[in-house]
């Protein structure tokens, strides 16, 4: 169902992908947004589990975008590295394709958004703190991975 990756050579592993998947802080989310125009926002991310969460307002375009839409597509990149004395960098990115939810139930959204929040807070009591404050104002999603590549990127 998902296309094979035309430069092999620069496939990264699964694990590769997973690795940048868990450490790099943000990616852009791809929907199909009002009248089928793409729309790919950035987004803090958390990779538990085998699937991706992040969080974001109770309504608005992303949201309505889901509710119409499940498929979706992420791409995370890192930070990659200029060579020295050159212009070009190297990097690595993943893109993955999956199906989207919204998280419903309390108790699943608090564990979630204590992943998110661990990973971006300096301290645990922050991200305690701010899923008390706006528990309620916040909605948890989940990406679904049915589809994972990477490559490594020579800019030259």
């Amino acid at each position: 169902m998902f296309r094979k990756m035309r430069r092999h050579k620069q496939e990264l592993s699964e694990e590769e992908c997973i690795n940048i998947l868990t450490n790099e802080p943000r990616g852009v989310l791809a929907l199909l947004g009002d009248n089928n125009y793409p729309y790919a926002i950035p987004m803090s991310h958390a990779y538990v589990d085998g699937k991706i969460y992040f969080h974001g307002a109770m309504e608005g375009h992303k949201n309505d975008a889901i509710k119409k839409h499940d498929k979706v597509s992420y791409c995370v990149m890192d930070g990659g590295v200029k060579q020295q004395d050159s212009w070009w960098y190297t990097f690595k990115s993943v893109i993955l394709f999956g199906k989207i939810r919204i998280l419903a139930d309390r108790s699943e959204k608090i564990d979630k958004l204590t992943y998110i929040g661990d990973k971006f807070f300096p301290t645990h009591e922050e991200t305690v703190n701010e899923i008390d404050r706006l528990l309620d104002k916040t909605q948890v999603f989940e990406i679904t991975i049915e589809h994972i590549s990477g490559k490594i990127v020579r800019e030259k």
